[in-house]
């Protein structure tokens, strides 16, 4: 996976932002994954995001579509979103999902650095490598890895209290053994659920968050 070289000061800085709108998704019931989208040359930051897709019974609502919508809200009128993302990086907690990938395309940005890997939906590298694809908007770099461990953290936090908005068929006993070989989760959640977690609940209604 190609690899954008960031200053390590302001890339931590700014996972912890959007760490930050994960917790604030986390707090509401929501997939805790955040977004913020940083203006390059002075650090500004343009927008946040954080899943909402509960709240507004829309499955398309993940973090980067919220801080690009955000962006936009805020932006000159007949800003056109490919001269304001390219000058950008945006920061999200999990790897976007290919939805979001494609998204993350076509408005223009150069830069993406996400914290943990989106092993079944990702479009960074894990499922597809939509960020690279050769046609359809602009290619941009990924960096991945940033506070990962965190960001798994959470993930696993949503599924310790159970998800209330996952089908009732798929919740699990909090004291459920581990799946073998999942050591990146913690050892009362199994690793699909996380995976589940980062797809929307485990409904087949939802694609992937991130």
């Amino acid at each position: 996976m190609a690899a954008a070289r960031f200053g390590v000061e302001s890339r931590e800085g700014n996972m912890r932002l959007a760490l930050a709108e994960a917790e604030k998704a986390l707090a509401v019931q929501e997939v805790p994954i955040g977004c913020v989208i940083v203006r390059n040359c002075d650090g500004h930051v343009v927008a946040r995001g954080r899943n909402n897709t509960v709240a507004t019974g829309d499955a398309t609502r993940h973090a980067e579509f919220e801080a690009i919508d955000a962006a936009l809200a805020h932006a000159d009128t007949g800003a056109i979103a490919s001269d304001l993302f390219d000058a950008c990086t945006l920061y999200v907690t999990c790897e976007p999902c290919v939805m979001c990938a494609a998204a993350l395309r076509y408005a223009g940005f150069r830069h993406v650095c996400f914290g943990c890997r989106n092993d079944k939906f990702g479009g960074c590298g894990s499922a597809l490598s939509v960020h690279q694809a050769p046609t359809g908007g602009t290619s941009f770099q990924v960096e991945e890895g940033v506070f990962a461990e965190e960001a798994i953290a959470l993930l696993r936090r949503f599924y310790a209290n159970e998800n209330v908005n996952a089908p009732q068929a798929r919740k699990r006993q909090r004291n459920a053994p581990a799946a073998a070989g999942s050591e990146s989760v913690d050892a009362e959640v199994e690793a699909s659920d996380v995976r589940a977690c980062v797809s929307g609940g485990g409904s087949e209604s939802q694609s992937a968050e991130g």
